[in-house]
């Protein structure tokens, strides 16, 4: 099918509702369908690939409490969770927990109609077989002994609270898993998620905390090259980071970002079909940690050659006083053959990055503040 016959849709994750775009392949004319869930904080909004019409919307409601919606023509209307992920009562010593959102939201393998993955705040992993309707949990993860010291204590977690996120289902092979959790490092699975091993080495952690604990690594956001998918790319609480398999040790290839921006950020960008290319969102990552752009200058850095050089790129930004910043999950790429970016930031704008990021376009002011963003091309 043509180019001219198909549109794209951009899903909106906000504090206070959700909203979809909804615009032409040119990206010259957008219609704005929303807010649905008006009021409540939607963390992650994603479309099933497989069909191209069914939604997982990631809620936390004022009266139900953390659940998942799902709807089967693309947001006109939305259906409850029957059973949304929660906690099983552990069958050893552990202590109890209870979800308090949920947070990400992965569709599954092609081959696996009808399966999902969520990640948790705070941290657990869960597995749907129908379509989003009812979640079981991996006790793998959730319930085993290691992976609970290795999460810590909500105390320990992010201003908003510990979170597994970065849910990766290798296109070649469905039992190939991979996530983050903040903080709790990187982990793999090769059979499904019945067994785990961690990814960490040649990932730093702050200054002061031992390297060897699991429990110190905070990835931010993690993704999986689709143009190769045996190259991994990182954002993390300390630095840029890439692995190329078999290998497993990550590169810190932040360093050649420029000194007085750095490489600390959260969210990942692949393009679809050049594995040397990435795109990252810099904040300041100064010992205060204000969370805002370096400088109140913000822009997006470009990598075309697997992270050994670094350009900036922020024609049509504010280029003084923009004092905020981009969530790990709140900048995308569509999959046009000349890709666009497309990012919402904390102070509710969505910007278009036209040309891979080269010129940006304000498409949005006055959302709440934007959580997630994440883009499909519908034919």
């Amino acid at each position: 099918m043509s180019s001219s016959s198909s549109r794209l849709v951009l899903f909106v994750a906000t504090r206070k509702g959700a909203w979809l775009f909804h615009g032409d392949t040119g990206r010259s004319a957008w219609r704005i369908d929303g807010p649905h869930f008006l009021g409540h904080n939607i963390s992650h909004v994603q479309m099933d690939p497989r069909d191209g019409c069914t939604l997982l919307a990631a809620a936390k409601t004022g009266h139900l409490g953390p659940t998942v919606f799902r709807s089967t023509d693309l947001g006109q209307t939305w259906k409850e969770a029957r059973q949304p992920p929660a906690f099983a009562k552990p069958t050893n010593d552990l202590p109890a927990r209870t979800v308090d959102h949920t947070f990400w939201l992965t569709p599954g393998h092609a081959s696996e109609v009808g399966t999902w993955y969520a990640g948790t705040s705070p941290q657990g992993l869960f597995r749907s077989e129908d379509g989003g309707e009812s979640w079981a949990p991996l006790p793998a993860v959730n319930d085993d002994a290691r992976f609970r010291e290795w999460m810590g204590t909500v105390q320990d977690g992010t201003p908003d609270g510990p979170k597994l996120h970065s849910i990766i289902v290798d296109p070649r092979d469905a039992k190939h898993l991979l996530f983050g959790m903040s903080g709790g490092g990187v982990h793999e699975s090769r059979d499904g998620g019945q067994s785990w091993s961690t990814l960490i080495a040649g990932m730093e952690v702050v200054a002061g905390f031992d390297v060897a604990e699991v429990t110190f690594h905070d990835p931010h956001c993690v993704r999986l090259c689709p143009s190769n998918p045996d190259r991994l790319y990182q954002q993390n609480h300390c630095g840029i980071y890439r692995l190329d398999r078999p290998g497993t040790t990550w590169s810190r290839i932040g360093r050649q970002m420029p000194a007085e921006v750095g490489d600390i950020g959260f969210p990942m960008v692949v393009h679809p079909a050049d594995a040397d290319t990435a795109w990252v969102f810099p904040m300041d990552g100064t010992d205060v940690w204000p969370r805002t752009s370096p400088a109140g200058r913000p822009a997006v850095y470009a990598t075309h050659d697997g992270g050994q050089t670094w350009q900036r790129r922020d024609e049509g930004l504010p280029t003084q006083q923009a004092w905020w910043t981009v969530k790990r999950q709140a900048m995308t790429a569509d999959t046009l053959p000349s890709p666009a970016l497309y990012l919402g930031t904390t102070s509710g704008e969505l910007w278009i990055g036209h040309d891979g990021g080269s010129r940006w376009e304000n498409l949005a002011r006055h959302l709440p503040e934007i959580y997630a963003v994440e883009s499909a091309v519908l034919r």
